[in-house]
C-alpha cells in the first residue's frame, strides 16, 4: 500500500474495479459535496443473474433528476426496495459457495432503515471492506474540490458500462451462470465475494496491476 489517495462518489456495494483501485490506496476520500448524477453508480449496483445483468436501484426522494449535494440525497422508503433487493440477492446467490457464510452479517443492511443515500452506501462499503480485511483510511470532503492529487478520481467518468470501453482489462473469475450468459465483468464486489469467499482478496492482488495501469 502506498500513500496514494482515491477520490470517489458514494456508491452502494462498489464494483470490482473500484475495489481494485481502493485496495492499493492508503486514503479513500468520499465526496459529500458533489452533486448527485443520474445514470451513475451513485444509487445502483449490478449482479450477474441467470438471464444476464441485474441492476438494483435505490429509489430517491425527488427522483433521479435532483441536483443536490450527495450528502443531502434522501432515500424514498415508500417503496420496499430493501425487501426487493434482498430477495433478488438471495435468489441469485443462494447456491453460491460462500453465500451462507456471509448472509448473517449482510442481511441486517437490508433490515435496518436508512434515510440518507450516502449513509447506506458507506454502510455497504464498510461491510465489504471488513470482509476483504482492508484497512484504507476513510476521509470525507464537505466542500467540493474539482481536482485532487490522487491515483484516481472516480467522481466523473467512472460510469456504468465503463468496462465496455476499449483497452480496459476484464479479469475473469468463476460466475454462477457464466455457461448461460458468458462472463460479465465489473459486477458488484458481492458477485466475486459470494463465489470466491476468503480467496477474493488474493484474486484482487493477482489482478490489481491490470486496473492500476489503466487508471494511472
Amino acid at each position: 500500500m502506498t500513500d496514494s489517495k482515491l477520490v470517489t462518489s458514494f456508491i452502494p456495494f462498489p464494483n470490482i474495479y473500484w475495489w481494485l483501485l481502493a485496495s492499493s490506496c492508503r486514503y479513500v476520500i468520499f465526496d459529500n459535496a458533489e452533486h448527485f448524477q443520474k445514470m451513475s453508480y451513485r444509487n445502483r449496483y449490478y449482479l450477474s443473474g441467470s438471464n444476464g445483468l441485474i441492476q438494483l436501484s435505490i429509489p430517491l426522494v425527488e427522483g433521479r433528476n435532483q441536483r443536490t449535494a450527495m450528502g443531502n440525497v434522501q432515500i424514498c422508503n415508500k417503496q420496499r426496495w430493501q425487501v426487493q433487493h434482498w430477495r433478488t440477492i438471495h435468489s441469485v446467490y443462494k447456491r453460491a459457495p460462500y453465500f451462507d457464510f456471509y448472509e448473517p452479517s449482510l442481511l441486517p443492511l437490508f433490515e435496518q432503515p436508512f434515510t440518507s443515500l450516502s449513509e447506506f452506501c458507506l454502510a455497504t462499503t464498510d461491510w465489504l471492506k471488513a470482509q476483504l480485511k482492508l484497512s484504507f483510511e476513510e476521509l470525507f470532503a464537505d466542500e467540493y474540490e474539482k481536482h485532487y492529487v490522487a491515483i484516481a478520481d472516480l467522481r466523473t467518468g467512472f460510469m456504468p458500462g465503463i468496462e465496455k470501453k476499449t483497452g480496459i482489462p476484464q479479469p475473469s473469475y468463476y460466475q454462477l451462470f457464466e455457461d448461460r450468459t458468458g462472463f460479465l465483468p465489473n459486477m458488484s464486489m458481492l458477485d466475486l465475494l459470494f463465489v470466491q469467499g476468503p480467496y477474493a482478496m488474493q484474486w484482487m492482488k493477482d489482478n490489481q496491476e491490470l486496473i492500476l495501469e489503466h487508471w494511472s
